[in-house]
């Protein structure tokens, strides 16, 4: 698959695709990243990508041409395609981002990244070409370069091959859309009079990931208790599972 990230700041790219577990979907061309500089599509001798908004108010507003001739480009290095690559705008007003839409991601072809930058973009370029509007959370942030390299992040993760064990990401949370991850323990097999449970010890593969199971949860209903409920109406609880709330009191 591969992405294209238009963005003012590609720089901020490189250390993440060369280091890291991920690097190795990036080195392969499994997930393939390419990125253009926005301003080399000004028309102007400052390079300029943007402007004051009309209307007022605070802040620049990134200019709809050259991002028009930014988009052209890189649509014509794709090529023709069967399917038109979606095009994904990062902003606060978006979808928030989770692992059942990496996981959908995981297994397309790839799209176009809209990096944006100050008070936001021109409406009419994101009206006529993008397809996708994304959010890394609730909260603010000064360009959609982080968001943009937290989900080839999370992409690249699940490319076959990436993880040195492919069951890995399998156990993650949200992997099964709702449950979070369970605690993880290694040697030494004493910290300071704190032991790893001794279930992990016993070899008794049925009952560890029992256990797992349990811990994660306990975990969710914690600190996620809305996921427990979108899994119970979802029909992922098992019998064992709501005994194992009941016993905990969380019905």
């Amino acid at each position: 698959m591969r992405f294209d990230a238009i963005t003012l700041f590609p720089e901020l790219f490189g250390p993440f695709l060369n280091q890291g577990v991920s690097r190795r979907a990036f080195e392969s061309k499994q997930v393939d990243v390419r990125l253009w500089q926005l301003r080399d599509f000004a028309d102007n001798n400052y390079r300029r990508v943007d402007d004051r908004p009309f209307g007022g108010g605070p802040g620049m507003v990134m200019l709809v041409e050259p991002l028009e001739r930014a988009l052209a480009a890189v649509k014509a290095d794709r090529g023709e395609e069967e399917q038109a690559p979606a095009v994904i705008h990062f902003t606060p007003t978006g979808r928030k981002m989770d692992q059942a839409l990496m996981q959908e991601l995981a297994q397309g072809q790839g799209g176009i990244l809209l990096c944006g930058r100050y008070e936001g973009i021109d409406q009419r370029f994101l009206d006529r070409h993008v397809t996708l509007e994304l959010s890394l959370g609730d909260f603010v942030l000064s360009g959609g370069e982080l968001p943009a390299i937290a989900m080839l992040d999370a992409v690249a993760r699940l490319q076959d091959g990436v993880l040195n064990d492919a069951a890995s990401h399998q156990q993650d949370s949200f992997s099964d859309g709702f449950l979070l991850d369970c605690p993880h323990y290694s040697r030494p097999e004493v910290f300071e009079d704190q032991p790893v449970p001794a279930v992990l010890m016993s070899g008794h593969h049925a009952n560890i990931e029992r256990w797992r199971r349990e811990r994660s949860l306990e975990i969710t209903f914690e600190r996620r208790p809305e996921l427990i409920e979108a899994a119970r109406a979802a029909g992922k609880l098992s019998k064992a599972d709501e005994r194992f709330l009941s016993q905990l009191g969380k019905p």
